[in-house]
């Protein structure tokens, strides 16, 4: 996703009427989303993280899946200590982020085989008391209060210190993609076609917030459904069916989505000609619906979201510019840093936006079928882009 290069006094011209026409967001939680240095490769990604100044680092918490806590099926799955479990690399993630007075927040993803009768890990459970369970016992391991059991090479059992506690979740991730969870339309007959992925959506938030309110009642935990793509087709007939933002928002409400705190959006741009400030071009205004919600026009999503469950925070839980080597949205390593600096401006300067994060800290690497992502603040090989310096001074 690229955009067109924007003149530094048309950005001052324009940040000075943005910062005028609204109050400054008095807080801004900045961090950075790559669960694959932070799960993965801690010891150099936190360093790294604690020179950027990032206050918070977010990971998906895989339920089921390759990195799935629960591959297997728990014998009680509201206990954290359950055999079944393997908390191995959220717990090593949670205490290196604590070390350096980072926030986590963790994205509950992923159903795991024997709570879908054997089906991919984008289905919805078909009890939602399982995935109720499992999000009471992550937040009761990362309550702040428990003390995990460490199993010792001899075999030996001992008492380890209580886990830093995790105070900000998200309620899956994407659902208004099939990559995360399909079907996202049924046929109920003829012209005739279910949202299926928001309904299931909404019994899946209201299961997770469930599950996270009964273990850490009146602690300060933070919840945020939604998590939505910026972009969805809205057609039951494609061959590869999404829902847009606002209709899913719409059918969410429809379906009892209810008790969160705040509604969590990836605002991502859809050309490289797309600047922070750009408005989509299929969305004229308010009323009109069905299109993308990029940054550019983030208020068509925070009213939305205001008018159907009062003045919830908007949290950015993914956002970023790709540069090359992507062939198809990168933008200069200039225009990625000064894209940076004017999306985290957009953010702050709105006072329903909460929390921003970036997506990217180091480039993904280019696969045969995949050609990974390249919005890193380094590349692959760790070289500082420009953008790393621009991360470095945003106001944290």
């Amino acid at each position: 996703m690229t955009r067109v290069l924007v003149l530094i006094v048309g950005f001052a011209v324009f940040a000075g009427l943005f910062v005028q026409s609204a109050p400054a967001s008095k807080r801004l939680i900045v961090g950075v989303y790559d669960e694959a240095e932070t799960l993965g490769r801690p010891e150099r990604a936190f360093p790294m993280l604690q020179r950027l100044r990032a206050k918070a680092v977010r990971a998906n918490l895989y339920w089921g899946g390759p990195l799935g806590v629960a591959r297997r099926r728990p014998a009680r799955g509201t206990n954290p200590n359950d055999r079944a479990y393997d908390w191995f690399k959220y717990d090593r993630m949670v205490r290196e982020a604590a070390k350096r007075k980072m926030r986590v927040v963790f994205a509950i993803v992923g159903t795991p085989r024997w709570a879908n009768r054997g089906k991919p890990f984008n289905r919805a459970p078909l009890q939602m008391r399982h995935l109720r369970n499992f999000a009471q016992a992550a937040a009761t391991r990362y309550s702040g209060r428990f003390v995990p059991v460490e199993r010792l090479p001899n075999r030996r059992r001992q008492q380890a210190r209580p886990l830093p506690a995790v105070r900000h979740w998200l309620a899956w991730n994407e659902p208004n993609s099939p990559v995360f969870l399909f079907p996202q339309y049924i046929r109920l007959k003829k012209g005739v076609f279910l949202r299926q992925a928001a309904k299931n959506y909404a019994k899946m938030c209201n299961s997770i917030v469930a599950g996270i309110h009964r273990a850490a009642r009146l602690r300060g935990e933070k919840i945020a459904c939604g998590v939505t793509a910026p972009r969805g087709n809205n057609n039951p007939r494609a061959r590869r069916q999404s829902i847009s933002p606002i209709p899913f928002v719409r059918q969410m409400k429809r379906f009892g989505a209810r008790g969160f705190d705040a509604y969590a959006h990836h605002p991502y741009y859809g050309h490289r000609t797309e600047t922070p400030t750009s408005k989509p071009k299929l969305v004229k205004g308010p009323r009109i619906v069905g299109g993308p919600v990029v940054l550019g026009n983030i208020g068509d999503l925070t009213r939305e979201v205001r008018r159907l469950w009062g003045r919830k925070p908007i949290w950015i839980t993914e956002y970023g510019y790709q540069t090359k080597p992507d062939r198809a949205f990168a933008v200069s390593y200039a225009q990625q840093a000064r894209y940076l600096r004017q999306a985290f401006s957009i953010a702050r300067s709105n006072p329903q936006i909460d929390m921003m994060l970036w997506f990217l800290l180091r480039d993904q690497p280019r696969l045969r079928r995949f050609d990974g992502w390249q919005s890193g603040l380094l590349k692959r090989n760790g070289t500082r882009k420009p953008a790393f310096r621009a991360f470095q001074r945003v106001r944290k």
